[in-house]
């Protein structure tokens, strides 16, 4: 109990921060936007092919943009030593995380309501509105697979020189079997199931996503221990 009242508290400042620092938000829409308009130039004026590919593109362009947002997750809390102080309450380091995780999982959320119909748009996809509750779940699968390896990773790279560079370098070998999953999922949710394979690739975002959580709760404490 002790833990989940430093989770609930430590949720609640991050969340403050993050509207505080909402400007930042704004950077990633507009980054992400602009990075589905470069993939609709790349590949060409073909409706079709770009219909077929807007499940994955969708998925870049949200594997892109997480590298914003989730490279600022741990770098305030350095200023003037704040993390220190955290530890030094004390608080939990699993508190710490998964504060932050579900602080990131929700940053990405957000980029839904823009980026979907952006896509949708840009890449003149008409998609099934009784499919808007299984996009949003897809999506908020791969927003919380993202951001669990991201936010671990963040934390091990934030007090590095190279963490823009090394954050990406990092996460994206880690993701790719998450992001096939998305891709595929995303990709029957917007041009249809005829198969009804989405079940199966649902299962295992959840399953990658339960372990990505798992895994970041056990290692993170030690990754604070190299960092002191």
């Amino acid at each position: 109990m002790t833990v989940l009242r430093q989770l609930v508290t430590l949720l609640r400042k991050d969340l403050r921060l993050e509207w505080r620092r909402r400007a930042r938000l704004l950077v990633v829409l507009v980054f992400g936007g602009m990075t589905l308009l470069l993939f609709s130039f790349a590949l060409g004026p073909d409706s079709t092919v770009l219909g077929r590919a807007s499940g994955g593109l969708l998925v870049l362009a949200l594997l892109l943009s997480s590298t914003l947002g989730l490279a600022e997750s741990f770098r305030v809390e350095h200023e003037d030593r704040a993390l220190e102080g955290l530890f030094l309450l004390p608080v939990e380091p699993v508190a710490v995380f998964y504060s932050k995780a579900i602080t990131n999982t929700l940053f990405l959320l957000v980029l839904a309501p823009v980026l979907a119909p952006a896509a949708l748009i840009l890449y003149s996809v008409e998609m099934d509105p009784g499919a808007v509750f299984d996009f949003a779940l897809i999506w908020g699968l791969a927003a919380a697979g993202l951001a669990a390896p991201g936010t671990l990773y963040s934390g091990m790279t934030s007090r590095m020189r190279g963490q823009d560079v090394l954050l990406p370098l990092l996460l994206f070998p880690l993701v790719g079997p998450l992001l096939l999953a998305s891709v595929k999922s995303l990709s029957l949710v917007i041009l249809g199931d005829a198969m009804d394979q989405l079940d199966s690739w649902r299962n295992l975002l959840i399953a990658f996503d339960v372990i990505y959580w798992s895994i970041g709760g056990v290692l993170y404490p030690f990754v604070c221990e190299e960092g002191t």
